[in-house]
């Protein structure tokens, strides 16, 4: 499904919305994580997807793959990090900390008694995980029934105390809160709710990151072409927020066209373009695309998505698994790419609209555009990935690995 947001404006980036993200602070953000160990020193690759452009009909597409940005698979190892820097500068105000060290662990004595709690999917609880061992502080993160074993093993890896409930996402977001509430804890989640906003606002400046890098690397590249439109994945909002947010600042009102996918079952970011306010999903939330399986949209997201997002879309978990294996499987002209379940919803958002031509008119592609996609994670969860893939990220890899050689003869 798909539908147009009468809200959307292509005006200058508004003052009242640079207060809340702005290209300042994810720059600065960016600068902070440079010196944790966990991220790549390196901006992550922007491939080039020319067969994939011609098989659908369009001029380019790029892909941003956040997969290799961090040994923790995923965009959020960009947030979580950001926002406990954050919350302990807050805190610790008076005593001059250095960000840069505070990510060093060299006040890990001092925050030994700190303790973080989160809700989460999978990805945002283990690069908060992560962070939080290097900081030396305490973490706990609260699971829902639908967050696989394996994906419960690779937080508990970096010394998290894990929790788990019998419901929904939702529900361990309120769960989280309750503890934090009675336990004097500290919630870092990347969902806002009513009086809690200045740390999803710091989750989200991270991911500000993935925009800068594509922009210096798109101005970088030898076809000038302009990028036309962006697909970004939902959620509960706060990636697709970060990223169009940095991108519109950047262009003002000469921005490309933003178009935000989600999961039938979790689009609780489509119900709130047609109501016009932060609402809930209509679905079971319950989603292959386990890092999109979300059922209440981020009010604070929510506030910028609603002015730049152009369209949003629904997809199946058929079109996730479908594109997750056409990126898998590559061409001569375009590499093999390990594509996880929630990484693969932009492409595959795209790939359903190039079918219908109808739609594909109403959200302006064509021949003539240049289509900007972010995998925002890797192989996750391997082994979901090769079950859904029929092969493993590593056999991936290594064709990748030979199609970059055969580029070099």
């Amino acid at each position: 499904m798909l539908t147009a947001n009468s809200r959307a404006t292509h005006s200058p980036y508004p003052d009242e919305l640079r207060s809340i993200l702005s290209i300042r602070s994810a720059d600065e953000s960016g600068a902070w994580l440079s010196n944790w160990d966990q991220i790549s020193p390196s901006a992550t690759p922007l491939w080039d997807l020319p067969d994939a452009a011609e098989a659908l009909g369009l001029a380019r597409v790029s892909l941003k793959d956040e997969g290799l940005r961090s040994p923790l698979g995923s965009f959020k190892a960009l947030g979580a990090p950001i926002a406990l820097v954050r919350l302990i500068l807050r805190h610790w105000h008076t005593h001059g900390l250095n960000p840069a060290s505070v990510l060093r662990g060299e006040y890990a004595e001092m925050l030994a008694n700190l303790t973080v709690i989160s809700a989460t999917d999978g990805n945002h609880g283990k690069a908060l995980a992560a962070a939080a061992r290097d900081i030396g502080c305490q973490c706990v993160i609260v699971l829902h029934a639908n967050v696989s074993v394996e994906r419960e093993e690779a937080i508990a890896f970096y010394g998290a105390r894990i929790i788990r409930i019998a419901g929904s996402y939702d529900e361990s977001v309120e769960h989280a809160a309750n503890l934090a509430a009675e336990n004097g804890w500290h919630v870092v989640s990347d969902t806002s709710y009513e009086g809690y906003e200045a740390i999803p606002r710091d989750v989200m400046q991270g991911y500000g990151v993935i925009a800068a890098e594509a922009i210096s690397q798109l101005n970088r590249s030898a076809a000038s072409q302009p990028v036309t439109h962006v697909f970004l994945q939902g959620g509960v909002g706060g990636l697709a927020a970060g990223v169009a947010s940095y991108i519109w600042e950047h262009a003002g009102p000469r921005r490309p066209r933003f178009i935000v996918v989600e999961p039938e079952q979790a689009d609780c970011l489509y119900q709130s373009a047609i109501v016009g306010y932060a609402t809930k999903a209509t679905g079971s939330v319950d989603s292959v695309m386990a890092g999109l399986a979300c059922g209440e949209t981020s009010p604070l997201a929510w506030k910028i998505l609603e002015r730049c997002v152009d369209h949003f879309m629904t997809i199946t978990d058929d079109d996730a698994v479908a594109a997750m294996r056409s990126l898998a499987k590559g061409t001569d002209r375009d590499a093999p790419l390990v594509v996880g379940e929630s990484g693969a919803a932009g492409f595959a958002g795209l790939s359903v609209l190039m079918r219908n031509p109808a739609l594909a008119r109403q959200v302006g592609l064509g021949s003539e555009s240049h289509v900007l996609v972010i995998n925002t994670e890797g192989a996750t969860a391997p082994g979901v990935y090769g079950d859904l893939v029929g092969e493993s990220a590593e056999a991936v890899l290594a064709r990748q690995g030979e199609w970059q050689k055969s580029l070099e003869h």
